[in-house]
């Protein structure tokens, strides 16, 4: 019997970063909905996938932080959306873990600072397991190394939204990403500061089904 607390696993695999938001937003859609006629919506699920190359930019983002115009993106084979996250500029692509937690965060009694506390230390706990030790950044969401100090590096964006205390959006880690594509934004707002991998860290490729199995155990550690 499933509990409330319950979490579903679901990978959509390889998936364009529109084809991803259509699927995940109708998942939202129906927790929401569940919400505002006082039903019990749908268990928890955590989503899996990685992206064909994209830039999104979130919806209280900086367009300065787009260092091409949109079409010079699509010139150089990445798409562009605006969408309905926090954060600002970020890349996603082949060989980055996308997750997108679909969330009752009523039902789990916690608040968003929390929610978001919990997933940046699951990606955390991932990358140690790698041998990375990583933290957080005063002032800056996400997951970095070497936080504080000239060297600070970012290996996890943090963008979500929630409505109706229902969730979506959520992390993206950079496993195996060729971080080139990076230099075609200031990522998540920040000119000043650099974006790392496990790979790029440790010198190796990584298997991202191996990461992603580390993730879901950490998941289910810390969201219990």
């Amino acid at each position: 019997m499933e509990s409330k607390k319950d979490i579903i696993f679901d990978d959509w695999g390889v998936i364009s970063y529109c084809d991803a938001y259509k699927k995940q937003r109708n998942l939202f859609d129906i927790r929401v909905s569940a919400r505002q006629n006082n039903e019990e919506p749908p268990c928890d699920i955590w989503v899996f996938c990685e992206h064909l190359p994209v830039v999104t930019i979130g919806q209280h983002g900086n367009r300065k932080n787009l260092l091409y115009s949109s079409d010079c993106l699509r010139e150089k084979g990445v798409d562009f959306y605006a969408t309905d996250r926090g954060g600002d500029v970020t890349f996603h692509g082949r060989g980055q873990c996308v997750c997108y937690p679909l969330f009752d965060l009523e039902r789990r009694e916690m608040g968003l600072r929390r929610y978001v506390e919990l997933l940046e230390e699951v990606v955390i706990r991932t990358v140690a397991e790698y041998g990375i030790t990583a933290g957080r950044l005063n002032g800056a969401s996400g997951v970095w190394i070497e936080p504080d100090t000239p060297y600070e590096r970012k290996i996890c964006a943090v963008g979500i939204r929630s409505s109706r205390y229902i969730t979506m959006h959520g992390i993206a880690l950079n496993v195996n990403t060729d971080l080139s594509y990076f230099s075609l934004i200031n990522p998540c707002g920040f000119a000043d500061k650099g974006v790392t991998s496990i790979e790029k860290e440790i010198g190796r490729q990584v298997s991202i089904n191996e990461v992603k199995a580390d993730i879901e155990k950490n998941v289910l550690s810390l969201f219990r």
